[in-house]
C-alpha cells in the first residue's frame, strides 16, 4: 500500500472527502517525521516502533574501484516491528 492507497482507503472507511484525508496523512506523516528529526522515539501498538539510530563513521570501500573511502557519521530511521503484527504476518 502506497500513500495514495493510504488516503483512499482513509476516505473510504470514514467516509470522507479525499482531500481531507489527504490533509490527515499528511498531519500524521509530518508529525512523525518531526519527531524523528527531533530524535523521539515513535511507538505504535500493535504496529511497531521508529527510532533513529546514530552510527560512527567507518572506513568502507568503494566497490567499483575498490578504493577505501571514509564514511561520514549518520543517523537513520530505523523501524522494529510489533509483537502483535508479527504474530498476524506469521499465520
Amino acid at each position: 500500500m502506497n500513500r495514495s492507497e493510504l488516503i483512499e482507503q482513509l476516505a473510504l472507511q470514514k467516509e470522507i472527502s479525499n482531500k481531507r484525508a489527504e490533509e490527515i496523512v499528511s498531519v500524521i506523516f509530518n508529525s512523525m517525521t518531526e519527531a524523528m528529526i527531533n530524535g523521539d522515539r515513535i511507538e505504535i501498538r500493535g504496529l511497531g516502533s521508529f527510532v533513529t539510530k546514530n552510527y560512527e563513521s567507518y572506513t568502507g570501500r568503494n566497490p567499483k574501484t575498490g578504493q577505501s573511502i571514509t564514511v561520514r557519521p549518520k543517523k537513520l530511521p530505523f523501524f522494529k516491528v510489533g509483537k502483535e503484527l508479527k504474530e498476524l504476518v506469521d499465520k
